[in-house]
């Protein structure tokens, strides 16, 4: 499972990084998802991976901690992907009004000749 994981996060990062050095916005955008996407599973990851656990103590009292995972990393991830919704959606007007001004889609709003 540890290395679907950090194969999934490498993936992803590559990914991301591939597509923030293109020349054009909106694969800028799909680049800064695809690394937010890594570093939100990086951090959810941190919060250890339990299969076979219950996900709640049953009612026969106190457990062991180390059997479940951390809630907080699941907390930070949930709002993480809020945040980055919000500022994806923001990205796009942006990017909508900047190809309305200049005609094109290009980084810094002119087309290589």
């Amino acid at each position: 499972m540890e290395l679907t994981l950090a194969i999934a996060i490498g993936a992803l990062t590559g990914s991301g990084v591939w597509l923030v050095l293109r020349p054009r916005t909106y694969q800028l955008v799909i680049g800064l998802s695809l690394l937010s996407y890594a570093v939100n599973l990086f951090i959810f990851s941190m919060g250890r991976l339990t299969v076979g656990a219950p996900p709640v103590l049953g009612p026969g009292g106190a457990g062991n901690p180390a059997d479940y995972a951390d809630p907080i990393p699941q907390a930070l991830v949930l709002t993480a992907i809020v945040i980055g919704f919000a500022t994806t959606a923001l990205l796009l007007v942006v990017l909508l009004v900047a190809r309305g001004l200049t005609g094109n889609d290009h980084v810094d709003g002119r087309e290589q000749r």
